[in-house]
């Protein structure tokens, strides 16, 4: 069992012991925390936004959420199933106070979280995130009488309405995407991308579209992280048709990863840059620089297409918050993170696969030729994605600081884990904000001098682990 209490929200299996996993007592402590945290910021609002993705543990935690937040005289709009950044929008929409969606992203099935908004919509910061933490430890919360509790009310409306916005972007051509007559395969991994991903698509005038996996009943038909390993249904369903495109998103719809018509992955790093490109290219000159932000584990190469926009490009330590407070912070125009998530200020700050997925398919249609042919468009970098299990017993801190000293002669960057550069080349690891692993991201022009790379870290933090056990 495990339970995680991160910058990403409150984040844990189901089942097992209170303190141990995400149980029905540790939901009830973390919502009445945050709702506690909001009615002490704005006593007067006393509105809150929820939504859920499709996975089996969804109604049981969100109707624990929901009488939890009424206890304490706050008011509930559930928007039931919906995604991320539709629930994102609806925080501001609402007026609201703040927002809770009810998703463990691209985690197994066997796992759930809370993901925290403020009245911006937008993730909680770490330091309003440690308060939250702090009044759920030492029970700082005060529950209503009973004529003072919070109503709840429900509204399916608002997946409509975030479509709609998206089809307002000047950026979004609809008709270039009707004109073009695209056949689109998508898998939702059977969540509610399945409702969101094809009422987009259709919207947008793309009529023939495929479904599978889009039943939303929580029954991940395979691991739920959109990456190439993990995408043989989809790679197979291409393989025996004639498709344009196929589409992955995770099950609360905030990661994209895309397919290309001869059934090679897109590449779910190349997912921002394609998109960004579209955007440099064709945004209005309204005096904003170029800027871009991604993180610090995503490839280089939206740098590169940044700075032939005559841009800037910076890299935000690893965290969609991280991510959207340097874009503010540096004005960028498009930002977001290697694993698919595409941040549209224009729309909202927040990643949202559904933005991504109208911008990619204007910039497919306009482009005129196939998907594989944009691709390759692109500088070529590949990415070693990979991680290491962590025990009770390892000293992360200590083991990063080991790998800091071991290569103390090259560029080293410590604003979230250890980035280390090599020519050309860059290692980044890290302890994942969301599982219990260390993650360790390579990069270079070969995979094989990537793996190369990333195999080299492994086998050197296995080796300071080694040491450290031995001297104790």
């Amino acid at each position: 069992m495990a339970l995680i209490k991160s910058i990403s929200g409150i984040r844990g299996t189901i089942g097992g012991r209170s303190g141990e996993g995400l149980t029905p007592l540790d939901v009830v402590k973390f919502s009445a925390a945050f709702g506690q945290w909001l009615l002490q910021r704005q006593p007067a609002n006393r509105t809150v936004v929820i939504g859920r993705d499709g996975r089996l543990s969804g109604e049981m935690v969100s109707r624990l959420v929901s009488a939890t937040l009424q206890g304490l005289g706050l008011n509930v709009l559930d928007l039931g199933l919906s995604t991320t950044p539709t629930v994102e929008l609806a925080v501001v929409g609402e007026n609201a106070a703040g927002g809770i969606i009810l998703t463990a992203s691209h985690n197994p099935i066997q796992w759930n979280a809370l993901k925290l908004l403020n009245e911006q919509g937008e993730f909680i910061t770490a330091e309003d995130g440690a308060e939250v933490l702090a009044i759920a430890e030492e029970e700082r919360f005060q529950f209503a009488d009973v004529k003072k509790l919070g109503q709840y009310s429900t509204d399916d409306t608002w997946l409509r309405k975030h479509i709609e916005m998206i089809l307002a972007l000047p950026l979004v051509d609809r008709e270039a995407i009707a004109r073009k007559n695209f056949r689109i395969v998508v898998d939702a991994v059977n969540s509610t991308g399945g409702i969101a991903v094809p009422m987009l698509l259709e919207a947008l005038g793309v009529e023939r579209i495929t479904k599978l996996h889009c039943e939303p009943t929580g029954n991940f038909a395979h691991n739920p992280e959109p990456l190439p390993e993990n995408l043989r249904d989809i790679i197979n369903e291409m393989e025996k048709s004639d498709y344009d495109l196929g589409i992955v998103v995770d099950p609360d719809v905030d990661r994209l990863a895309l397919i290309s018509e001869d059934a090679s992955p897109f590449g779910e790093e190349y997912t921002l840059v394609a998109v960004a490109d579209y955007v440099l290219k064709n945004r209005p000159q309204d005096g904003k620089p170029n800027n871009t932000v991604s993180n610090l584990s995503s490839t280089i190469a939206l740098r590169d297409v940044t700075q032939k926009a005559g841009g800037q490009h910076y890299a935000s330590a690893v965290g969609e918050v991280n991510v959207v407070e340097m874009m503010k912070e540096k004005d960028a125009v498009i930002g977001g993170e290697g694993n698919g998530g595409i941040i549209y200020p224009d729309l909202h700050y927040g990643r949202d696969a559904l933005v991504g997925i109208a911008l990619f398919l204007s910039h497919l249609a306009r482009f005129g030729k196939l998907a594989s042919i944009m691709r390759r468009m692109y500088p070529s970098y590949y990415i070693s994605k990979n991680k290491i299990e962590l025990t009770p017993d390892i000293d992360v801190d200590a083991v990063l600081e080991r790998i800091k000293i071991r290569y103390a002669r090259n560029p080293i960057n410590t604003i979230d884990g250890v980035k280390i550069e090599f020519d050309k080349e860059w290692v980044h690891l890290r302890k994942s904000n969301t599982e219990p692993i260390i993650r360790i991201y390579s990069e270079s022009d070969t995979q094989s001098t990537a793996d190369y790379l990333a195999n080299k870290i492994i086998s050197d933090i296995k080796e300071v682990i080694s040491e450290s056990m031995y001297k104790e």
